[in-house]
């Protein structure tokens, strides 16, 4: 079984006050910048809170955590989609 780096990503974003970019969050977790970029896009609460232009002139997304409360309410049912149909109205001509 993989280990997943995405509570480690969190906690990391959630203790930097000023947001951090990809290279940073590599750097901190000692691992590559790429498995840190693909993994970045599937965390829930992870935004992009603004852009930086570091050396070569390329933007970079200096990305935050949003902290979920500790008594957030839960949804108690799973929410499935009902069809509602729609009586044909007569035509005229």
């Amino acid at each position: 079984m993989k280990f997943s780096r995405h509570q480690a990503i969190r906690e990391i974003l959630l203790e930097s006050e000023d947001g951090m970019t990809i290279q940073q969050v590599a750097d901190k977790l000692g691992t590559g910048y790429k498995s840190i970029q693909k993994t970045i896009k599937l965390i829930w609460g992870v935004y992009i809170d603004r852009w930086t232009v570091p050396k070569r002139g390329q933007f970079a997304a200096v990305y935050m955590c949003v902290p979920v409360p500790p008594h957030a309410p839960h949804p108690t049912e799973r929410y499935l989609p009902k069809t509602l149909w729609q009586p044909h109205a007569p035509t005229t001509m």
